[in-house]
């Protein structure tokens, strides 16, 4: 197959449309990470109101909790955070059930990586 090379400038009125659809498609799709770990809006909304709640409930704190949550998307998939949620609920139970969810390695691996990403989230929006 023989490729044909145009030199410098030539063609260009035609490559800005393609140029401009792609950045419009891109904008308007988000990145393929983000969608990945796009978390349901009663989730952001549940999150950032607790936030609110713990920080003050003020425009400029809704601001800050809005981006923590999201710098937490960025680090764990929504999945791993239900879970996580659901570990941290759990270790408030007495008896042999809490226990479990207080010592399991693996769960609180999951509860580091929270821990971690709401770090992040502290530097970055706080």
């Amino acid at each position: 197959m023989m490729r044909t090379f145009l030199p410098p400038g030539a063609g260009r009125s035609s490559a800005l449309p393609l140029l401009a659809l792609s950045l419009l498609a891109l904008s308007l799709l988000g990145s393929p990470a983000a969608l990945a770990n796009d978390y349901p809006t009663e989730s952001r909304v549940d999150y950032v109101l607790g936030c609110m709640a713990a920080n003050g409930n003020s425009y400029l704190t809704m601001q800050k909790c809005s981006c923590s949550i999201d710098v937490i998307a960025e680090h764990l998939s929504y999945e791993t955070y239900e879970q996580v949620a659901t570990v941290m609920g759990m270790q408030d139970q007495r008896g042999e059930l809490g226990v479990l969810f207080r010592t399991e390695r693996g769960m609180q691996d999951q509860v580091q990586a929270l821990h971690q990403a709401q770090a992040d989230a502290n530097l970055r929006c706080f």
